[in-house]
């Protein structure tokens, strides 16, 4: 068994027995992570950087065509994508979530730091009002290399389509 398999959960569910056991402060902050790129490894290490144990939510992939990204995200399945984010040494445990908010980890997971990147303003990063009733910190942190899943797609299909014939 590979090590990061280990930090992969499917959901809450699977993940509740550890919770007691997390090394505390626990940070959390969650995403798509569809085709990982420098700005989010970046921003997850930066994330860490805020407490001994990152938790990361991932969105399944029913969520993720909910959000309105594409008729064809998720590039990369949910699994595949919890795995690579779970592979990076800044992440402690990875957990799956189909729900449209991650607000029911957040709840359940009780972080002392909420963290999602720049482009949120902390009044509008789902949870914070709840993290903040029991006295944790919400961050919202800056974006140093601007990257998009987006661009990057759009860039793939558009080499893709100089070399294919018609």
């Amino acid at each position: 068994m590979l090590r990061y398999e280990l930090k992969t959960y499917e959901n809450l569910s699977a993940f509740e027995s550890h919770i007691a056991e997390l090394e505390r402060p626990v940070v959390f902050t969650n995403g798509c992570f569809d085709l990982l790129h420098l700005g989010h490894v970046d921003y997850l290490a930066q994330a860490a950087s805020f407490g001994k144990t990152l938790i990361v939510g991932v969105n399944s992939d029913r969520s993720i065509r909910n959000l309105g990204k594409g008729d064809d995200r998720p590039y990369n399945n949910q699994q595949d994508r919890m795995l690579v984010v779970a592979s990076l040494e800044s992440v402690g445990a990875v957990i799956g979530f189909d729900d449209e908010t991650p607000i029911e980890l957040i709840r359940a997971l009780r972080p002392d730091h909420l963290v999602k990147g720049g482009d949120w303003s902390v009044d509008l990063i789902v949870g914070a009002d709840v993290v903040r009733e029991y006295g944790g910190e919400v961050h919202s942190i800056p974006i140093r290399y601007q990257r998009s899943t987006t661009a990057l797609a759009d860039r793939i299909k558009a080499f893709h389509n100089v070399f294919t014939l018609p």
